[in-house]
């Protein structure tokens, strides 16, 4: 995953929390008012705040702009966990997708970055929540 230099403390505990889980369940309301999750794997914490991922622009992850979205990180070995509420929108450039392609993205779209069903889902993180072991008790930023 990359990350950016982050501006704040809290962003720096994202990215720390982030860098080292990697994959967060993200958390969507479906057309019909249901909560459905999925795994995702995280690209890049960018400098703003924004978390981003490889998506199908076929997918009904996001049904409307800036949808809001939670998305959880969990290391269970350290018992860390990190939860982030943040709008979601769908992206459509090809330059960001080409410097945030890797090899290992390939199984889930063998076409290539060039894939005309690629998308990249950008969340805008609106608030975090995490529970830093050992400590129990809940910080929020």
């Amino acid at each position: 995953m990359e990350t950016d230099e982050q501006h704040s403390a809290a962003l720096a505990k994202v990215e720390e929390m982030v860098s080292h889980a990697k994959f967060a369940m993200l958390t969507t309301k479906e057309k019909d008012g249901t909560l459905h999750s999925r795994p995702m794997a995280t690209l890049q914490l960018d400098g703003e705040g924004n978390l981003w991922f490889f998506t199908s622009r076929s997918s009904p992850k996001i049904v409307e702009a800036h949808q809001q979205v939670n998305l959880c990180y969990m290391r269970t070995a350290k018992q860390d966990y990190l939860s982030v509420s943040g709008a979601a929108e769908l992206v459509y450039d090809n330059e960001k997708m080409q410097a945030l392609w890797s090899p290992w993205i390939k199984p889930w779209f063998p076409n290539g970055p060039d894939d005309p069903d690629l998308a990249l889902l950008k969340v805008s993180i609106m608030g975090v929540e995490y529970w830093d072991a050992p400590d129990s008790a809940p910080a929020r930023a």
